[in-house]
């Protein structure tokens, strides 16, 4: 991923996300991941290869960080007055309440490297991303009943 982004341009989240769910296909299958896309999304200004990378984090981190024979991620949007805002839900371990802000955080990891791989930036990226888009993440969660991001894009 090219980390200082493209020209912002009108993207289609609906083809970003036939971009995402084509490069996590080998992944959601071996994970019997059920993900559910509430269609049409919206267009928005950006760059595109950002959100593609925004979503892949978010859904992967949903099938990844999940104890359930069948991970369930749900991905759907609503346009406000003069903004996007997505919604990434999934049924997965949870996130506790005083580490909602942290996870954020360059190399800030929950569990142990054996338990759950991977390197503690992807959502510092994807906060970047966003922030870049104008816009905020955020999460909610409750452990053991999944987590729910959400990320605005203003209209511009």
């Amino acid at each position: 991923m090219n980390t200082k982004g493209g020209e912002f341009e009108s993207v289609d989240m609906d083809d970003v996300m036939n971009t995402v769910l084509s490069n996590l296909h080998l992944i959601s299958e071996e994970n019997k991941a059920e993900i559910i896309i509430d269609e049409p999304l919206p267009t928005i200004t950006g760059d595109p290869s950002q959100m593609v990378h925004v979503f892949q984090n978010l859904i992967t981190n949903g099938i990844k960080f999940n104890d359930k024979k069948t991970p369930d991620i749900h991905i759907s949007s609503q346009i406000n007055r003069n903004e996007c805002l997505f919604k990434v839900s999934d049924n997965g371990i949870g996130i506790a309440t005083e580490y909602q802000e942290k996870i954020f955080e360059i190399f800030k990891r929950l569990h142990d490297r054996q338990e759950y791989p991977g390197t503690g930036i992807g959502l510092a990226i994807c906060q970047k991303i966003i922030e870049r888009h104008g816009g905020k993440i955020w999460v909610e969660s409750e452990m053991g009943k999944g987590s729910t991001f959400y990320f605005n894009i203003p209209d511009k």
